[in-house]
């Protein structure tokens, strides 16, 4: 019910502009109260874990230099050393078996340790590899460069790293968040490939090698400076999350919780003995092992060495692998968007059979010059190429929780492990017949065989009990 005084504070704040003496303390009154209402949302409108996230997608940026270098520097250094293309497929094969078998324990080591310091020492080790690598003239020495420091560094920077920040900094657009920060590696490809293709015709393959350390030690002072390791640290709650008071659930606790003190490895090897007693575990590993086999192991490696064999510039096609990077950012994000809102096998059973459906024609579509159905390939196989990260990730945190990023961590080994076995398989292919033409196809049938299993997988959450109350995490 108003009062006598309401009408003359009503009119004092709303009528028409003129100078009285008394405007002064009613701006101040009207000010404090605008204040008190807005002041809140205007600080809290950015919220730190966009901060974080952006930062984040710099690392991958920096950390991905390398994944575009095998293809582009293998010719050059077969024309200088005149090793064979098992050879050199034999160091990228290491390299991505370190990749995939580092990811789980630098989960664990990034709860134990923290996010930024991981982040920080694997960039390093990038930087190290690729420096290192100018000094190399014999072939055992390329597996140390390449392989082993590179191969460390890159895993401990592998997709599991944007897993960890999704799940420790967001509960709400966690989908979203992989696919942006996956998207990083794609840009880092896009960025760094076309740079490393002109300078490994001219001045050389070395230059390029130090243009991708400098790339990965460029964004260490930015890490140790804006990577934070948890909300906490910012006295802030994960985006999304409600108060603490509220029903809180193991989805949206931070994924970087674990026991202060925790040994980081036997957490990860606990972590695997678990979850494989559950079989959506196995068939994803399945999935995501022919999902590397057709990716890092094959096109990621091969694409320009096959183009090269069918009279193509080396440029040219380190141009089309460019294009494909674009592509993957915005088909990566998009995918991202698309696991929020839908079903996350029935996703990945698409995307990998599109994949299957390129690889069988792309033998067909290589030659000298690049025809519009190459360019065809390029767009839609650039728009699948890291697609099937965002569901995967989404489907881990589902069925097993507060694990889900150390989970995750083991199902990317398993894509590390079949692109491993895939760029060593290809090599001999290619060194035995002269051809790539049988890896190709054999990779379009396992991603038929990665379709069936991905839309196999059961809806429910399996026999983890947390998982029920997981999936409200996926928004």
């Amino acid at each position: 019910m108003s009062t006598p005084e309401d009408p003359g504070v009503f009119v004092q704040i709303s009528r028409p502009e003129g100078p009285l003496e008394g405007d002064t303390w009613t701006k101040t009154q009207e000010e404090s109260k605008r204040t008190s209402t807005e002041g809140p949302k205007k600080r809290r409108r950015l919220h730190p874990a966009w901060a974080v996230a952006a930062v984040a997608f710099l690392a991958l940026v920096g950390a991905a230099g390398f994944r575009a270098a095998p293809g582009v520097l293998m010719v050059p250094l077969q024309q200088e050393f005149g090793w064979s293309t098992t050879v050199l497929s034999s160091a990228v094969s290491i390299n991505l078996l370190l990749f995939g078998l580092t990811a789980p324990f630098a989960a664990a080591l990034m709860e134990r340790f923290g996010i930024r310091a991981v982040t920080a020492v694997a960039l390093g080790l990038i930087g190290a590899g690729s420096a290192l690598t100018v000094l190399v003239n014999q072939s055992w020495q390329i597996l140390l460069t390449w392989g082993l420091l590179i191969g460390l560094g890159t895993g401990s920077m592998a997709l599991v790293f944007a897993a960890t920040i999704a799940n420790t900094w967001f509960t709400k657009s966690r989908g979203l968040v992989i696919g942006i920060l996956t998207a990083g590696s794609a840009a880092g490809q896009l960025v760094f490939l076309p740079f490393i293709a002109v300078l490994a015709q001219d001045p050389g393959w070395r230059q390029a090698s130090l243009l991708i350390a400098a790339g990965a030690l460029a964004v260490v002072p930015l890490v140790l400076k804006f990577l934070k390791n948890s909300p906490a640290d910012v006295g802030a709650l994960p985006y999304g999350a409600g108060e603490p008071s509220g029903a809180a659930d193991e989805s949206s606790a931070p994924a970087g919780a674990a026991e202060p003190g925790r040994n980081a490895a036997v957490r990860a090897l606990q972590v695997l003995r678990s979850a494989s007693r559950n079989r959506t575990f196995w068939a994803l590993a399945a999935g995501f092992a022919i999902c590397g086999a057709t990716t890092n192991g094959l096109i990621g490696t091969h694409f320009i060495p096959s183009a090269h064999d069918h009279g193509m510039p080396e440029t040219t096609a380190a141009g089309l692998l460019a294009v494909v990077g674009i592509f993957d950012i915005l088909g990566t994000i998009a995918s991202g968007w698309l696991t929020d809102r839908f079903n996350p096998r029935i996703l990945l059973a698409v995307y990998y059979q599109f994949r299957g459906i390129g690889l069988l024609v792309l033998p067909l579509l290589l030659g000298s010059s690049v025809q519009p159905s190459m360019i065809v390939f390029v767009v839609i196989y650039g728009l699948d190429w890291v697609a099937t990260v965002p569901p995967t990730a989404a489907i881990c945190r589902q069925v097993f929780g507060a694990d889900g990023s150390v989970v995750f961590g083991w199902v990317f080994a398993a894509h590390q492990l079949g692109a491993a076995a895939a760029a060593l398989a290809a090599g001999a292919i290619r060194d035995a017949t002269g051809h790539y033409t049988y890896a190709w196809f054999g990779a379009a049938a396992m991603c038929t065989i990665a379709a069936v299993i991905s839309a196999t997988i059961r809806k429910d959450a399996g026999r983890r009990k947390s998982a029920a109350v997981a999936v409200v995490s996926v928004d």
